[in-house]
């Protein structure tokens, strides 16, 4: 089998390949460059589920990056167990192939008690006195001190939030580099974020834009270089592709407004309560998967999401069934947004009532995905000061919030998750191989299992 690296290069697009990415742009014309049909919906852990297994959500089971667990009456977000993807993934279809292959995991999602041989992905540690320590994890254990030793800590903090940034896609780029240098895998999946943060904060169209495609391009055309040096054969493909966004949808407001949505109070602040509730929406950047705990108020639901500016479709479930995405962790109703709409978690009416987590930097807490969270908050006063103050009370052992992060939906000016209608906006697969017409995000297996045997 021919060695591959499939460098991830999330929420590229067709649109955003031009003078300001040189060296993709470069790679592309000497490869094959084709744009794909992205998966629905357009999400991270979709995305890459499908794109691993060759399957759609109805098989594979996920179907966003989050979802309601009706056996415990709670919504579950950003989960890293590889168990939760009910398929065979590329990486066992290969070993079957061949005894000798292996493969590398760093930063796709899915990424704890794999089959993969070596695997690397953020994962802070919990404490009991409440501390929340940034770490990765690692198989084989043994790899995440050892890494960390040569490459220094990662820099968390650029990962995800208001300080999200290339260091982040620099340290997974040189641990790729890294665990290449000590075990040369057959294959090598590589995670690189970066676009996604300011695409999400400032729009596509934004002029900064071009700073943040000269980055990751740099960082592209460095592993491009240390892969075909090595005799490496590389792929590049992106999940999505982002649009400019200007509707933010409060999906579960308005539920909540019909007395469907029901919270309960806790130290005055109010909570979803979703056990209870008659219908709430788990909102996840431009689709909601919508959960009924009274079937008989279905077509009322369902009329008023329609009703909703910025939403396109409600899909019922004979329409998810020919989407795919039919499966039972999927909402009773699952409503897509407009290419300029994304949908909110927020679910209170008062935001004096909002909970302390919705300040917060909190990806598991928040019962849907919180793009402002890439935000601080405009209306605070000398917010370097009140971080400061934050970490001042962690080192000392106190127990603090860093409440820094805005309840503004407006500020978030790029989204995905819908299927856009240009295809300029989809993701981009840039390969050694002639890719199909049509291409679609399940036939990105296939024809990287092709890849292996060239």
């Amino acid at each position: 089998m021919r060695r591959t690296a499939v460098i991830n290069i999330v929420a590229l697009s067709a649109r955003l390949i031009g003078p300001h990415t040189p060296n993709i742009l470069a790679y592309a014309r000497k490869q094959n460059q084709a744009s794909y049909s992205p998966s629905f919906p357009a999400l991270t852990c979709t995305s890459q589920s499908d794109i691993l297994t060759g399957k759609k959500p109805s098989e594979h089971g996920i179907v966003a990056n989050g979802w309601y667990n009706r056996d415990y009456s709670e919504v579950h977000f950003w989960k890293q167990s590889n168990h939760l993807v009910k398929a065979p993934k590329i990486w066992e279809t290969l070993k079957k192939r061949d005894p000798e292959f292996t493969c590398a995991k760093l930063f796709w999602w899915y990424n704890m008690y794999s089959t993969a041989d070596y695997t690397i992905t953020p994962r802070p540690m919990y404490p009991a006195d409440g501390r929340k320590v940034f770490d990765i994890y690692t198989q084989p254990m043994g790899m995440r001190e050892e890494i960390k030793k040569d490459l220094g800590e990662f820099p968390f903090f650029t990962f995800w939030g208001p300080k999200a940034g290339i260091e982040c896609s620099q340290w997974i780029a040189k641990s790729a580099m890294w665990t290449e240098e000590k075990q040369s895998p057959t294959l090598s999946l590589v995670y690189l974020p970066h676009l996604d943060y300011n695409l999400q904060r400032l729009g596509p169209k934004h002029p900064d834009i071009a700073k943040d495609l000269q980055a990751i391009d740099s960082v592209v055309g460095e592993l491009i270089d240390f892969y075909e040096a090595r005799g490496v054969q590389v792929i590049l493909l992106s999940e999505y592709g982002i649009t400019d966004v200007d509707t933010p949808i409060h999906i579960n407001r308005a539920l909540r407004e019909k007395g469907w949505l029901n919270t309960k109070e806790e130290l005055g602040l109010e909570q979803l309560d979703a056990g209870i509730s008659q219908a709430f929406a788990v909102a996840d950047h431009q689709i909601a998967h919508v959960y009924l705990n009274d079937s008989s108020i279905a077509h009322e639901v369902r009329e008023t999401l329609l009703s909703l500016q910025g939403v396109d479709q409600v899909l019922d479930r004979n329409q998810q069934k020919d989407l795919g995405i039919d499966h039972e962790r999927s909402g009773d109703f699952i409503a897509v947004a407009n290419e300029n709409a994304w949908f909110t978690y927020y679910y209170w009416l008062d935001d004096n009532k909002a909970p302390d987590f919705a300040r917060t930097i909190d990806i598991h807490r928040k019962p849907g995905y919180d793009p402002v969270e890439l935000f601080i908050d405009p209306k605070l006063k000398l917010p370097p000061a009140r971080i400061a103050k934050f970490l001042l009370k962690k080192k000392l052992g106190f127990r603090a919030l860093l409440d820094v992060i805005p309840l503004d939906a407006s500020l978030v000016k790029g989204s995905h998750g819908c299927r856009p209608s240009n295809k300029q906006d989809w993701p981009v697969l840039i390969s050694p191989l002639q890719a199909p017409e049509n291409l679609e995000s399940i036939d990105i297996h296939d024809l990287l299992l092709s890849h292996f045997e060239q």
